[in-house]
């Protein structure tokens, strides 16, 4: 079997091309990832499908062979799936992963996936784990790590390395390709709660519809800083996702009036989380992204929770 009849479905021309079904975009990618596809065929195919446009259909497919080629999570599921895969060209400090750190230590575990070793501005986000306390570690290590700590990070190459060289062929290609949405989508271990940050606003109800295929019962999709799920404090941002598993859509809410940016803090997240810097512009990013995560917990005033966390982010464990 070859790529060649899913390239020709993408490719036969105006009026003649068409989009892959769910089933064919997971025949395709699951073709792709046993390592029998042409290396030409993936690109036209990935490349083909840019220019297209992705549909629900597709990304649910290409989702679900994902899925079905990890390694098997050995444990109990995280509650939260944390997808961390922006560029980071446009940010600052990863506040989110404060954030996080929050959430686990309300008693909800998270489970952090990335590939963002490194920034073009802003600071690493693997770097700045330790800053909050949060492990890195193997993917056959997360489960204990979940259980032991509430939290942990599994870089993208652990959990997957054909995964990791669809993704590196960006720099190959030049472009970016339906798999950042796909790794995005690919919730590991099962959480029944995903959040996912997008840059551009159209993925927004994109990745809500394919997750609806999916069956994923709880969603947030924001558009946050940089492309992660990160609220910026001063902005009223529309939430697409699911609810009970069916269409939801809500607002973040502003915690702070004024028009700054992610990025127009000099503070570090070490120091803030350390309570050696006072900041409250930094703070607000931190405490308003966790009650977005804690509301899709179902949590009770999740606003004052995040707060309440935030005072006692050092004397808190995991529950």
């Amino acid at each position: 079997m070859t790529l060649a009849p899913y390239v020709a479905i993408l490719g036969r021309g105006q009026g003649r091309a068409r989009s892959l079904t769910q089933a064919e975009a997971e025949a395709a990618i699951a073709l792709i990832l046993s390592g029998n596809a042409a290396p030409e065929a993936i690109g036209a195919l990935l490349m083909l499908m840019r220019m297209k446009g992705e549909t629900a259909e597709e990304i649910a497919g290409l989702t679900a062979g994902a899925r079905a080629s990890l390694p098997r999570w050995a444990g109990a599921a995280p509650a939260i799936d944390w997808p961390s895969y922006a560029a980071g060209r446009t940010r600052g400090q990863p506040w989110f992963l404060a954030a996080a750190k929050l959430v686990a230590q309300a008693g909800h575990p998270v489970l952090l996936h990335g590939w963002n070793s490194h920034q073009a501005t802003g600071a690493s986000v693997r770097a700045a784990l330790p800053d909050v306390g949060i492990a890195q570690v193997a993917w056959t290590e997360a489960p204990d790590a979940l259980a032991q700590s509430g939290i942990a990070y599994v870089p993208l190459a652990g959990i997957s390395p054909a995964l990791m060289d669809l993704l590196r062929l960006r720099d190959v290609l030049g472009l970016r390709s339906c798999i950042n949405t796909v790794l995005r989508m690919l919730n590991p271990g099962s959480a029944p709660i995903a959040v996912q940050g997008v840059f551009h606003p159209s993925y927004r109800e994109l990745q809500r519809d394919a997750s609806l295929l999916l069956n994923q019962p709880c969603l947030r999709v924001l558009k946050g800083g940089g492309g992660e799920f990160e609220h910026h404090p001063t902005k009223d941002i529309t939430l697409h996702g699911l609810h009970n598993g069916a269409i939801w859509e809500g607002q973040t809410g502003t915690a702070l009036t004024g028009h700054l940016r992610l990025s127009e803090t000099d503070s570090r997240l070490s120091d803030v989380w350390n309570g050696t810097v006072q900041d409250e512009f930094a703070t607000a990013i931190i405490t308003s992204t966790a009650a977005l995560v804690l509301g899709a917990c179902g949590r009770a005033d999740a606003n004052h929770l995040a707060l309440d966390l935030w005072a006692r982010r050092h004397h808190a464990k995991a529950a």
